[in-house]
C-alpha cells in the first residue's frame, strides 16, 4: 500500500478483534506491516516506528464498542500516544480518521474523540481531521435476514434519518490524498460517498427490488430503546456490565434518530446538499454485488446488525 507513490508502514493493534495477523497482512498488501500495542508507548516506539523517521502518521484508531472505558482508552489515550510517537518519529503531519457523529456529541466515545481532536489541534502538528458519514460495513447486516424471508428493520418509519455511506477504498484514497493536498491541512473534513443521501427505508426498498420481492418492513419504536436504556442504566448502578450495555443502547438510539450528514449550526438541521461527496463506489451498487454474489460482506468489528 502506497500513498501517492510513497512507501507506507502499517502498525496494527493486536488483541480482541476479529482479524488476525494474517488477515491484517493481506489487507495491507504492499505495506510494511508491524504489530504493536497501541496502549503501550514503549511498544509504539519499539514495534511500531522502530525508532525510524516518518514524514506523516495516519491514525484510524477507534474503540470497538464505544463503551466509556474503551472509548477513553482508545479514541483518546491511544491516539495521544500515537501523536507522541509521531513527534518522536519526526512527523510533521497527522491525518486522523474520526466520525461525523461528533458534531452533536451525546455519547462517551464522541466526547473522547473530541478531546483528542482538541489536543491534536493544539499540538502544533499539521493535521487533517476526516469525518466520514457512514461505512458500508455498518449497513449490510440485514441482507441475510431479508434473504431468509424476514422483514427489513427500521426505527420509526425509516425516513427520519439519512446518510451518504462511503466505502473503505474510497475513504482510504481520501486519507492518502490528505497527505499531498496542502489545502486539506489544518481542517476538519466531513466527507461522504458519491450520490444522493439515502434513508434506511430507501435502502430496504432497494434491497427488496434486487431480490425481486415486495418490500416488507418491521417498524421498531424509538421509545422501546428509551425503555431499554432506562432499565439497563438503573441496573448498571449495581452490575457494571449492564452499564456498558446501557451505553450500547444509547449508541443505537443515537444512530436511529440522528442523520449522518453535515449539521447546520444555525438551523440545527442536517443538510444533505451541504455534505461533500467523494469516491466512486456507491452503497446501492455494493448491495447489488452482495446480492449477486460478486462480493462478500466485510463487517469487521464495527457491525451494527
Amino acid at each position: 500500500m502506497r500513498a501517492q507513490g510513497c512507501p507506507a508502514t502499517g502498525t496494527v493493534a493486536g488483541g480482541g478483534g476479529r482479524l488476525g495477523p494474517e488477515d491484517s497482512t493481506r489487507a495491507l498488501v504492499g505495506a510494511t506491516v508491524r504489530f504493536g500495542e497501541v496502549g503501550n508507548p514503549d511498544s509504539l516506539a519499539r514495534d511500531g516506528s522502530c525508532l525510524e523517521r516518518f514524514d506523516a502518521v495516519v491514525s484510524c484508531l477507534a474503540s470497538r464498542t464505544g463503551t466509556p472505558r474503551e472509548a477513553w482508552a482508545i479514541d483518546h489515550q491511544a491516539n495521544l500516544r500515537a501523536l507522541e510517537a509521531a513527534r518522536l518519529a519526526g512527523s510533521t503531519q497527522f491525518v486522523l480518521l474520526s466520525a461525523i457523529c461528533v458534531r452533536r456529541p451525546r455519547l462517551a466515545f464522541q466526547h473522547a474523540k473530541l478531546a483528542f481532536q482538541q489536543a491534536l489541534r493544539e499540538s502544533g502538528v499539521s493535521c487533517s481531521i476526516v469525518r466520514p458519514k457512514a461505512f458500508f460495513k455498518s449497513m449490510v447486516g440485514q441482507i441475510e435476514r431479508v434473504r431468509r424471508g424476514k422483514p427489513f428493520l427500521v426505527f420509526g418509519d425509516g425516513r427520519q434519518t439519512a446518510c451518504k455511506p462511503i466505502s473503505d477504498d474510497d475513504i482510504g484514497d481520501f486519507l492518502a490524498h490528505c497527505l499531498d493536498d496542502h489545502t486539506l491541512r489544518d481542517r476538519v473534513l466531513p466527507i461522504g460517498g458519491p450520490g444522493a443521501a439515502i434513508t434506511p427505508r430507501q435502502l430496504g426498498e432497494h434491497l427488496f427490488a434486487l431480490l425481486g420481492r415486495e418490500p416488507q418492513f418491521r417498524q421498531v419504536p424509538v421509545a422501546m430503546l428509551d425503555v431499554i436504556i432506562a432499565v439497563l442504566g438503573a441496573a448498571g448502578r449495581i452490575v457494571p456490565a449492564l452499564a456498558d450495555k446501557a451505553e450500547l443502547a444509547r449508541i443505537g438510539r443515537y444512530y436511529a434518530t440522528e442523520s449522518m450528514l453535515v449539521l447546520d449550526p444555525e438551523t440545527g438541521r442536517y443538510e444533505a446538499d451541504a455534505t461533500p461527496s467523494t469516491g466512486k463506489e456507491s452503497l446501492l451498487d455494493y448491495y447489488a454485488q452482495l446480492v449477486s454474489g460478486a462480493a462478500a460482506p466485510e463487517r469487521g468489528d464495527h457491525a451494527v446488525f
